[in-house]
């Protein structure tokens, strides 16, 4: 029996790494433009504009256009020296939900490990580091949104 590929939404501030995320994982040459509007990619991955989470009155459009996804992948940069993400935010969306710290090239190990603490705070039941510069967490994270047992248990790596 062919299966469906998972859909993912991504949910991130502003420059958090959403979209060069997507271009990653596409393998397309890495290259900021500003995220206007929700963007499908490929059928399978849902790109968010960080002002949808930044702006508290924009969040009910997140919560709707997460209906059309499987799994809820909140995306933090390292270096944010904060966080968007209210406790149990995951919570929203009633469905499995992971973490990816981006940019972590550009963060040191505390700030890593408080980004992934953000994340896990937020209802990410497992969480990937990651950066797009340096190639680096992506093998984890892709092996992980193939799996066909998409359990909410799990912790941060």
């Amino acid at each position: 029996m062919e299966t469906k590929p998972k859909r993912i939404i991504l949910i991130g501030r502003s420059m958090a790494g959403k979209t060069t995320l997507c271009q990653y994982i596409r393998h397309e040459d890495l290259k900021y433009h500003k995220t206007q509007t929700v963007q499908v990619i490929n059928g399978n991955m849902i790109d968010t504009p960080g002002e949808y989470l930044e702006r508290t009155y924009l969040r009910g459009a997140l919560t709707v256009t997460a209906v059309d996804a499987d799994v809820i992948v909140l995306v933090q940069q390292a270096n944010e020296g904060g966080t968007m993400f209210p406790p149990g935010y995951s919570s929203t969306f009633a469905k499995p939900c992971i973490g990816v710290v981006t940019k972590s090239d550009l963060a040191d190990d505390k700030q890593i490990e408080d980004a992934k603490k953000y994340l896990v705070a937020a209802g990410a039941k497992k969480v990937f580091v990651t950066s797009s510069y340096e190639g680096t967490g992506f093998e984890a994270l892709l092996e992980y949104l193939t799996e066909q047992d998409w359990s909410l248990e799990g912790t941060a790596e």
